[in-house]
């Protein structure tokens, strides 16, 4: 027995053969220390390598502390997508060892079916904390708070609370005890007390007469935006949530509100780069994953298509002067490249809260600067560059040096009013988006390189047509 251990412990050997191994032997004990000696990143990563069996069979053999505690390391995508291929006894039991603000999480990925089923077997007092933070949209104050938080009534002394504390010890040494809170007998919130000053004061003094009154709170209802502000001019770890009639229903931590601005600058990044679901992982079934992205890829056929169109309205033009073939391509991706800088500007502006939509005159004055110069220099680069090729090239049609530098011309003055439009177009597009209540991160891309393409493609035939093929024709 101790040999089979040691090889299947042998830390030269990969951590997901070393897991595999523990699940075919049947070693619960093994099998948890395996999983807690893991770091949170390799745990994540061998699980999600584990066929969609292999992952049920550990969450099931697993007790349900730790196996909450595994599921608290993945995504919430990841941790949903297993927890709904187990039993909803299982998955409950497992739910039931999580923070409420997780176990919300969680829930809110599943189907409506499979998550009623769970939460009907959930231990009573758990359910109703998952429906009352169901209740609010995930990127609010309601929606990130935690209802595990201690509480007491204004009338009592400091002994009873130390009673109290020690009388539910087993259940309260799980909290992230830091502060005590004090309400009325109808709930709103009076006052905080810090754990250090309850152990420093005699039994019989009141509550109210050690609390801090009016204690800094956040509404059920403030978004992301305003929680970060109210964060950021405090220096506290947690606050009560209220409701409006001064009720409070939760405690909101400063830990969680910095993953709640990661997660969304994710799902942000996600979408810019097409995946409109805003969350994706290679572990997820095939289908689903290419159908997400074919939603976005689709409609994108069309507008690329509509950009392609232009170049029929140039078929002489092209016929004529070819050379311009080969810097449709650098046109097309360097404004491409400086409007995306601008959307990313405008994105992280609108998160900051330091624009609105209402702001684009200004945004199209200082994007247009922008543009401006380096249009200019970056056009009068690529225009120097047309001008060498054009005239080196020996093409009988080129061989007037005054041919050559209108080409080299025109490449630049396309170059330069293009890379305006494109910073124009990027700032102010996800603005626009904004008001219109859409989501500016998905829907920029594709309408910034339609409109740079089009633009683009129109003016560096349009100005060859009308300052160069004249010139060719007559010779």
């Amino acid at each position: 027995m101790s040999d089979n251990t040691t090889a299947i412990s042998d830390p030269n050997r990969e951590p997901l053969e070393q897991l595999k191994d523990i699940l075919n032997s049947g070693n619960v004990e093994q099998l948890e220390s395996f999983v807690y000696e893991q770091s949170s990143g390799e745990m994540a990563r061998t699980v999600s390598l584990l066929d969609e069996e292999e992952q049920k069979k550990l969450l099931t053999v697993l007790p349900a502390d730790a196996a909450a505690w595994l599921v608290e390391e993945l995504s919430h995508g990841q941790a949903a997508d297993i927890i709904e291929e187990l039993h909803p006894e299982d998955a409950a039991d497992i739910l039931d060892e999580l923070p409420s603000d997780e176990q919300a999480d969680i829930i809110g990925e599943l189907d409506e079916d499979d998550a009623e089923a769970i939460i009907d077997r959930m231990e009573p007092e758990e359910a109703e904390d998952v429906r009352l933070l169901s209740k609010y949209e995930p990127d609010t104050a309601g929606g990130l708070m935690i209802t595990e938080y201690l509480v007491f009534k204004e009338q009592m002394t400091v002994g009873d609370m130390v009673d109290d504390l020690r009388k539910h010890s087993d259940e309260y040494h799980e909290y992230d005890v830091q502060y005590l809170y004090v309400v009325d007998d109808t709930e709103r919130l009076h006052g905080v007390v810090r754990m250090r000053d309850i152990v420093m004061c005699r039994p019989d003094v009141k509550v109210r007469d050690i609390m801090m009154p009016s204690p800094k709170s956040v509404m059920v209802n403030d978004d992301l935006d305003t929680l970060e502000d109210f964060f950021d001019a405090i220096f506290f770890n947690a606050v009560p949530v209220l409701e409006t009639n001064g009720k409070m229903v939760g405690v909101i931590k400063r830990a969680d509100i910095e993953e709640a601005l990661g997660d969304r600058t994710d799902r942000q990044l996600m979408r810019l780069g097409g995946i409109i679901a805003g969350d994706e992982m290679r572990t997820m079934p095939t289908f689903p994953r290419a159908a997400r992205r074919l939603a976005f890829l689709g409609p994108n056929i069309f507008l690329n298509l509509l950009a392609a169109s232009v170049l029929l309205m140039f078929e002489d033009t092209i016929k004529l002067i070819p050379v311009l073939v080969i810097f449709m391509p650098v046109l097309s991706d360097m404004c491409g490249c400086s409007g995306n800088q601008a959307v990313a500007v405008s994105m992280r502006e609108l998160a900051l809260g330091l624009v609105r939509p209402s702001d684009i005159w200004r945004t199209v004055v200082k994007e247009a600067s922008v543009g401006i110069i380096n249009g200019c220099l970056l056009g009068l680069l690529t225009g120097l560059i047309a001008w060498g090729l054009s005239s080196s090239w020996g093409i009988k049609s080129f061989s007037q040096p005054e041919v050559a530098f209108m080409l080299g011309g025109v490449i630049m003055m396309a170059f330069v009013i293009n890379c305006i439009v494109a910073v124009i177009i990027g700032g102010t597009v996800p603005l626009i988006l904004k008001g219109m209540k859409l989501d500016p991160a998905m829907a920029s891309g594709p309408i910034l390189t339609t409109i740079t393409d089009l633009c683009g493609f129109f003016l560096i035939f349009g100005l060859a047509t009308w300052l160069v093929l004249p010139h060719l024709v007559a010779q």
